[in-house]
């Protein structure tokens, strides 16, 4: 069965969270937080309410992304007066995908290999689904166009699907806020209305998208939106952190949902902790914590990015 989330309007407030006191990190009101970004006049919405699918690839892991994801969803709608509601779709465990009945789509990221997922049962059921989305938004006939967010492993999948580069394991884990360089495609992005061409954002992840097959972009209708912040130091590729598919699908190897609260649960967790200082030093972990509640980074990332698609995606 798919997990039906409650509906959203105009008088939904959030539940607050409790902040690890430690890090004495003090993330603003979900409102007052999505309010950093100066949103655009929404166009009138001419439907009765708004439909949105959340598919979770998390696998049944703790995670805090969906949270997230949830809350932005329910702020987006209270600042905007939309009727808006959420479902909730199991990909990996109970291999549900959502029908194209709905109007916005955002698929999570998710632990493992988005390698070995090969041939299985519910990677076929994934693909799927993303060809069915391709196809309808291909046919003239349909004039509600389906848009789609694709974040860290769904984003691996996608590239996948689209076979626009190599997806391969890295030398070892990304876990922090790390900077992102927008590209010169990137500039002119809507999704990407309001970021710096250096913005900084949440990455987690064992695996990367390397080596981009420009022609096969070019195909498809696709551009590179950003990549990894340039390391002169460090001989290794440049992986890919966001691409715009086609005309009604993104994806973000970063996490844009991502905000201070849920960060800081993972930093004080002792394996992350280890992880960041092993590869990175305890300079670049303390320095991550501070980060949290700099209003420039990934405040500013979680203010922009998912609120900048939703707004394309209701004025398609």
């Amino acid at each position: 069965m798919v997990t039906r989330s409650r509906k959203v309007n105009a008088t939904t407030q959030r539940v607050d969270t409790i902040v690890p006191l430690l890090l004495r990190v003090k993330p603003l009101p979900l409102q007052e937080t999505i309010q950093l970004r100066t949103f655009a006049p929404m166009p009138g919405i001419k439907k009765e309410k708004i439909r949105v699918a959340i598919l979770d690839l998390n696998e049944g892991h703790p995670n805090q992304g969906i949270r997230c994801i949830r809350e932005i969803l329910t702020a987006y709608a209270h600042h905007n007066h939309i009727p808006l509601e959420y479902d909730h779709f199991d990909v990996r465990l109970l291999k549900q995908v959502p029908k194209l009945e709905y109007d916005i789509y955002i698929s999570s990221g998710g632990p493992g290999s988005p390698l070995e997922s090969e041939g299985t049962e519910w990677e076929k059921i994934y693909f799927e689904w993303i060809q069915d989305l391709v196809d309808y938004n291909n046919n003239l006939a349909n004039l509600d166009k389906k848009n789609v967010l694709f974040i860290c492993h769904s984003f691996q999948l996608a590239c996948r699907f689209f076979e626009v580069g190599q997806v391969s394991k890295r030398k070892s884990t990304s876990f922090g806020v790390f900077p992102i360089h927008v590209m010169k495609e990137g500039k002119n992005e809507p999704v990407f209305q309001g970021l710096k061409e250096t913005f900084y954002a949440v990455d987690s992840r064992d695996y990367q998208v390397i080596e981009p097959r420009q022609e096969q972009l070019e195909r498809i209708g696709g551009t590179i939106l950003a990549i990894e912040k340039e390391r002169p130091h460090i001989p290794l590729k440049r992986a890919v952190m966001a691409i715009r598919f086609n005309e009604y699908m993104l994806g973000t190897q970063f996490h844009p949902e991502a905000d201070p609260t849920g960060m800081s649960m993972y930093l004080l967790r002792v394996d992350k902790k280890n992880m960041v200082i092993d590869i990175h030093g305890i300079a670049k972990w303390q320095s991550m914590i501070e980060q949290l509640n700099d209003p420039d980074k990934i405040k500013w990332t979680y203010a922009h990015v998912i609120p900048n698609f939703l707004d394309q995606a209701l004025s398609d």
